[in-house]
């Protein structure tokens, strides 16, 4: 089964806004980028603006595809869409309840992701 997912990758002033998983989510107790998964037949941009506003209570008005990580966990192959988000109005929450913070890029290896989550926090550490 293939899950197509929408996250974005926060950043303000140097840090990455993140989310802890619920317990009984699927990669529960570990952290992610926030976003969702794509509706059947809704584009990945789509799903990204929607699913940043249920879940953290933001507009995004400024994004850009940063990339695709395909996954296979066994039970279910997931692929991640990542967009940059550098503009939006609102202030970050964790409107379903989840923990969130803001984190300094560097000290992002210092936060266990699940696996497909792995190479963004890679790429986002070289790119400093």
């Amino acid at each position: 089964m293939l899950v197509r997912v929408a996250a974005g990758i926060i950043l303000r002033d140097g840090a990455v806004f993140i989310a802890l998983r619920k317990s009984s989510q699927h990669q529960g107790g570990l952290w992610e980028f926030p976003g969702g998964k794509c509706e059947l037949s809704e584009e990945p941009e789509v799903a990204l603006l929607r699913e940043l506003e249920e879940e953290c209570a933001i507009q995004v008005t400024e994004n850009h595809y940063f990339k695709t990580v395909s996954h296979d966990y066994g039970d279910k192959v997931v692929e991640l869409l990542f967009y940059k988000v550098t503009g939006f109005t609102g202030e970050p929450i964790g409107k379903e309840g989840q923990e969130v913070r803001w984190v300094s890029v560097v000290d992002l290896p210092d936060y266990a992701f699940p696996e497909a989550n792995v190479p963004i926090v890679d790429a986002l550490i070289s790119a400093l």
